[in-house]
C-alpha cells in the first residue's frame, strides 16, 4: 500500500493540497487564494470555476513538489467551507451562478419565514439548527427565485445543489455526492435519520432532485479522475468536523476552537443528539462507514481572523495581519475600548441578524493600540460566549480548550483567551488541523491507520496558555463586553 495520502482543503479565502505520510507529517503543500465577490452589502460570492480550477493546480504543485504521481497516494480526502452554496448542470457540469458564501446576508427573509412557518421549534427539532443566513438550503432557494428558468429546470431533475465539497466531489469523480457533516448544515437534513427530509425540503423550497447522495464521513467514495486519476476519494468532512478529526477530539467533551475567517468551536457528544438550549447548534461530528454517527454541539462565530483582515485592509491600521500583535501589545489593557464585528450579525450564540459592527467605549484616550487590541480580544470574547453555552448545555464544566488556525500563532490572543476562560488553552506541534483531519480521515478509510487510537497517538501538544488573571479584573471586561454586545444588536430595523 502506499504510504502517502492526500487531502484538499476548500476554504473561504483559499484552496490547498497536502501530502502527508504515515507518521502524519506534511511532505508538500501547495495554496492558491480566490477572489473574494461582493456584489451589494451583506452579499459574498466565489466563482466555482475559479476554486475548481484553483483546485487543479494545487494538487499538481503538491504532487510535483513531492516527485510524487497521483497513484502513489493510498487515498485523498476533502475538507470544505461547508455552507457556501453551489448549483449546476447536470449534463454540462457548468455552474448556474456564482455560489453564496457562508457569510452572505440576503437569505434573511427567508430564514424569518421559516421561523414562522414551520417555526424555529420545529426546524430545531427535525435538524438541530435554528432558522437562519448562515445555512445553505435557502442560499439554493433564493437562487431558484431569482434567475428566470431555473426552479422549474431544478424540479425537472437538470440541476444539482451541493455544498463545496460535491462540487469538488462531482468534478473529481463525476459522482454527486455529500458527506453527513456537510448534510447536517442545510436545513433539508433531519439530524437523527442523516438522510433528506421532503417536509423541510418543502417548507425551504428545494426540489429534492437536486441533492446530493448524503455518506458517511469516512469510507471509500469513488474512484478519482483527471488530476487525481489512479487514487480514490475516501473521506469528505466539513471543515470544522475535519479539525475535530485533526485534534484527536474522539472522546464525549472533546473540544476544540478554529480560528480562521471565524472561529468555531466543536464539542463531540457521542452518539447522543444534544439539543442545545443555549442557542448553539446540534450537528453531525462525523460518520465512520459501519458504524453510528457521532454528534456534536457547535458554536459559530462569524468574524474573527476577517476582523484582522478588516483593520488591515478597510481601515489601514496595519500593513499586514502579523503586525496587529505588535501594535496590540503598545498598550496594557483595551482602555475600554471593545469592538463587536457584527458585519454579517451575530451568530451563536446570540443568531440576531438585525446586529451590526460597533466600537465602543472610546474617549480622546484610545488610540491605535487600543482598537488592535480590542479587535484581537473581540475574538476571545466570542469565542468565550460560545464555551459558556456549551457548558450550560452540557452541564459539564471544561478542563481545556484544543486551539487550531492561523491565529493560535498570535500569543497576546491565546494568553487573553485562557484569561478570559479561566482554562487552559492547548495547541498542538501541528495547528493545521482541519487539512490534516482530511488526511486522517482518508487513511482510515484506506488502512494506512487502523484504527482511532493510531490516529490520535500521531497528535502532540505544542504549546499551552494557562490562566493568569484574577477574577477580580476578568469580571469588569466581561461586563464591558455584555454592554457592548447590546449596542450592536437593533441597529437593522425592519
Amino acid at each position: 500500500m502506499a504510504s502517502y495520502v492526500g487531502a484538499i482543503d476548500q476554504g473561504t479565502t483559499s484552496t490547498r493540497f497536502v501530502i502527508v505520510d504515515e507518521a502524519g507529517s506534511f511532505v508538500a503543500m501547495s495554496q492558491m487564494e480566490h477572489e473574494q465577490i461582493f456584489p451589494a452589502p451583506g452579499w459574498v460570492e466565489h466563482s466555482p470555476n475559479e476554486i475548481y480550477a484553483n483546485t487543479q493546480a494545487v494538487i499538481a504543485s503538491a504532487l510535483a513538489q513531492a516527485s510524487l504521481g497521483a497513484s502513489d497516494l493510498a487515498a485523498v480526502g476533502i475538507t470544505n467551507q461547508r455552507e457556501t452554496a453551489v448549483v449546476w448542470d447536470r449534463e454540462t457540469g457548468a455552474p448556474v451562478a456564482n455560489a453564496i458564501v457562508w457569510q452572505d446576508t440576503r437569505t434573511s427573509e427567508l430564514a424569518r419565514n421559516l421561523a414562522k412557518n414551520p417555526g424555529v421549534d420545529a426546524v430545531r427539532q427535525m435538524t438541530g439548527l435554528p432558522p437562519a443566513t448562515y445555512f445553505s438550503g435557502p442560499k439554493v432557494r433564493w437562487l431558484l427565485d431569482n434567475h428566470d428558468g431555473l426552479a422549474e429546470r431544478a424540479r425537472n431533475g437538470e440541476l444539482a445543489f451541493g455544498t463545496m465539497d460535491s462540487w469538488l466531489a462531482f468534478n473529481l469523480t463525476g459522482r454527486h455526492v455529500t458527506d453527513v457533516t456537510n448534510a447536517s448544515r442545510t436545513l433539508l437534513m433531519d439530524i437523527e435519520r442523516c438522510s433528506w427530509d421532503p417536509t423541510l425540503c418543502e417548507a425551504v423550497g428545494v426540489p429534492m432532485a437536486m441533492l446530493p447522495e448524503i455518506v458517511p464521513s469516512i469510507g471509500a467514495i469513488a474512484p478519482c479522475t483527471g488530476v487525481l486519476e489512479g487514487t480514490t476519494l475516501t473521506a469528505i468532512l466539513g471543515d470544522q468536523h475535519a479539525a475535530l478529526v485533526g485534534q484527536a477530539g474522539f472522546s464525549p467533551g472533546d473540544t476544540k476552537v478554529t480560528y480562521g475567517t471565524g472561529a468555531f468551536l466543536v464539542s463531540n457528544t457521542g452518539t447522543t443528539v444534544v439539543r442545545s438550549q443555549a442557542g448553539l447548534l446540534t450537528t453531525v461530528g462525523y460518520q465512520i462507514a459501519g458504524q453510528p454517527v457521532t454528534y456534536a454541539l457547535e458554536g459559530s462565530v462569524a468574524i474573527a481572523g476577517a476582523g484582522v483582515q478588516w483593520l488591515r485592509d478597510n481601515l489601514g491600521l496595519v500593513s499586514n495581519a502579523q503586525e496587529i500583535e505588535a501594535l496590540a501589545a503598545t498598550v496594557p489593557d483595551n482602555g475600554d475600548v471593545y469592538f463587536v464585528p457584527a458585519f454579517s450579525g451575530l451568530f451563536a450564540p446570540y443568531w440576531r441578524d438585525d446586529a451590526r459592527g460597533v466600537i465602543v467605549g472610546l474617549t480622546r484616550f484610545a488610540n491605535r493600540g487600543h482598537i488592535a487590541r480590542a479587535v484581537l480580544e473581540a475574538t476571545a470574547y466570542q469565542t468565550r460566549d460560545v464555551i459558556a453555552a456549551m457548558e450550560r448545555d452540557t452541564s459539564r464544566r471544561l478542563e481545556e480548550v484544543r486551539v487550531d488556525g492561523g491565529m493560535v500563532d498570535n500569543a497576546l490572543l491565546m494568553q487573553f483567551q485562557s484569561d478570559i476562560l479561566d482554562v487552559d488553552v492547548v495547541v498542538p506541534s501541528v495547528v493545521e488541523t482541519t487539512v490534516l483531519g482530511a488526511a486522517f480521515g482518508a487513511g482510515l478509510a484506506c488502512g494506512m491507520w487502523g484504527s482511532l487510537d493510531e490516529v490520535a497517538a500521531h497528535w502532540r501538544e505544542g504549546k499551552r496558555y494557562r490562566p493568569s488573571m484574577a477574577d477580580v479584573d476578568r469580571e469588569p471586561l466581561l461586563t464591558g463586553w455584555a454592554k457592548a454586545i447590546d449596542r450592536s444588536m437593533g441597529w437593522i430595523t425592519r
